[in-house]
């Protein structure tokens, strides 16, 4: 049996093009509820995708940094963060929060 993850990661292997579109609600859905585990779980299944080794390599990463950092238990810098949006060809940049959604 098949983990989740590791069929996911082979669908967004065989269908590159939505893979903006599954980080986009990913980040969406984190700025709602901070959600770390959930923010890591998909960085790691698109990094799965697009093959850990040269994404690691691309980021200045060694293979298990860049495991470890994606790990369920990783508490990854924002450097790692970012050096990893950029393996991956996106970067992270402020977007203005609508005040409605800031008051809780």
């Amino acid at each position: 049996m098949r983990k989740f993850s590791d069929a996911a990661a082979d669908y967004y292997r065989d269908h590159p093009e939505e893979i903006d579109a599954f980080l986009k609600i990913t980040f969406e859905e984190y700025a709602k509820d901070q959600n770390i585990g959930v923010l890591l779980s998909a960085l790691r299944i698109i990094s799965r995708a697009k093959g850990i080794s040269g994404m690691a390599e691309e980021a200045g990463m060694t293979r298990q940094g860049l495991q470890k950092a994606l790990s369920e238990k990783g508490n990854p810098r924002l450097e790692n963060i970012n050096a990893i949006m950029h393996s991956l060809g996106y970067r992270l940049a402020p977007e203005k929060l609508d005040p409605m959604q800031t008051c809780k």
